[in-house]
């Protein structure tokens, strides 16, 4: 079964707790804070895998969990880290999170961290200082990155087969390459994405058969809307015609004109076919091939028949030169990109690094907001005191407290940082 979307609960490796612990040997009456720290959480990792062609595997798993991190013990050992979740996904997909994209996996064996574990806690062994020679603050592990995540697969091919149903793209694929689709006389056949590969002069083509298209695919309407797609990933689109259709400029229009509202499919590299011209009149090729050039005068047509295994060598030659022309134009803006990224940054000023940190009054809690001080309160052991303590000292020399005070905070306010409460105190 093809899949080609899914949705998936992520998540990642909580972090393991520090240790408070004190060395206790014969004739070492005062060893001193030996605790080890957490081990990290396990990530969430995707793995793009050239033998995988479906997320069907994400409907059967709704839900992927790393492991967690092993708490510290005594001695300075730390806790092992989780395992990582390495999980084996279609080459070619494209991971988003609350809508933004966050991996787009192209290269068979390219891996992303989709989900973060959370990093151990520190020991007390870390909390030892000239003033504070027997620390019980140790911190507790991070929570890993918990979401869901939506998943789409978009087929990268060389060539993408676009066209109304039954225009002859299924034959086409069969004939050139080493695919296998299904063929009938009727519209709809193919369903579900073929790939195959054709050769020419020594170069291969990955070719992408997408199913039928209508008028109206590109707002949802036959089977348009769930596969365009994957003709987003092709380097060149290749628009098959039957010679047969009452009015070859108006299919070709009407294919066209719903690859020009998704994205930017319209201004892609394009080659148009008529296609079963094997025992059709040179006249009415002719006529055909005039209607779609009304269409569009720029148009490159080519005659076949995949049948007859007519004009195919001669088509193949001009996608593969095409496929080359449009790799070059990329590996040149990945250069200007690349050198675009070069330019000098700005240091942040004083007031920006204030900005690391909001204070908010929400009902009858003031929320603190920032990475930095979120990942403080997140390690913080609210059951400890002397732990508590220095999540306050922290806010202290950040400004925090201040800027509490400014906004009206008193002793028994409530503070809530990284969904982390606690109320301050009459000695704060």
């Amino acid at each position: 079964m093809f899949v080609d979307t899914a949705k998936v609960n992520l998540k990642a490796g909580k972090g393991g707790n520090g240790a408070v612990s004190f060395r206790r040997e014969i004739y070492i009456p005062k060893g001193g804070p030996d605790g080890g720290d957490g081990g990290k959480g396990g990530d969430i990792v995707f793995r793009a895998d050239k033998d995988t062609n479906t997320l069907i595997d994400f409907r059967f798993t709704p839900i992927l969990t790393a492991e967690d991190g092993k708490a510290g013990s005594g001695s300075r050992s730390a806790g092992r880290s989780g395992k990582d979740l390495v999980v084996e996904v279609p080459i070619g997909t494209v991971v988003r999170r609350d809508g933004e994209v966050i991996a787009d996996l192209t290269k068979d064996g390219e891996t992303a961290i989709i989900a973060k574990g959370g990093d151990g806690g520190f020991g007390n062994a870390h909390f030892k200082s000239s003033t504070r020679q027997a620390p019980i603050i140790a911190e507790v592990g991070e929570p890993g990155e918990e979401f869901e995540a939506e998943i789409e697969l978009k087929l990268l091919a060389d060539v993408g087969l676009v066209g109304l149903p039954n225009a002859g793209k299924s034959t086409f694929l069969s004939v050139v390459s080493n695919a296998k689709p299904e063929i009938a006389n009727y519209p709809f056949t193919t369903i579900t994405p073929n790939l195959g590969v054709a050769t020419i002069d020594g170069r291969d083509l990955l070719i992408a058969d997408i199913p039928g298209l209508i008028e109206g695919a590109s707002e949802g309407k036959g089977l348009g809307h769930a596969f365009l797609r994957h003709v987003d990933r092709t380097a060149v689109l290749l628009h098959l015609v039957d010679v047969y259709n009452n009015d070859a400029g108006e299919a070709y229009k009407t294919i066209r004109g719903e690859l020009e509202k998704y994205e930017d499919l319209g201004s892609r590299f394009e080659i148009v076919a008529l296609t079963k011209c094997e025992g059709v009149d040179q006249e009415i090729i002719e006529m055909q091939t005039a209607a779609i050039l009304a269409v569009n005068p720029e148009a490159k047509v080519f005659t076949i028949s995949a049948a007859a295994h007519t004009g195919l060598t001669e088509l193949l030659r001009e996608l593969a030169e095409l496929v080359a022309e449009n790799r070059k134009q990329k590996a040149e803006e990945v250069e200007v990109f690349e050198e675009e990224e070069e330019l000098p940054t700005i240091a942040l000023s004083p007031e920006a690094v204030k900005t690391s940190w909001k204070v908010e009054k929400i009902d009858d809690k003031f929320v603190v907001t920032g990475e930095k001080i979120e990942k403080f309160a997140r390690r913080t052991d609210l059951g400890n005191y002397a732990s508590v303590n220095r999540l306050r000292d922290i806010m202290k020399k950040l400004g925090i407290r201040a800027e509490l005070t400014s906004l009206g905070a008193e002793p028994d306010s409530i503070i809530s940082i990284a969904d982390k409460e606690f109320t301050l105190v009459e000695d704060w």
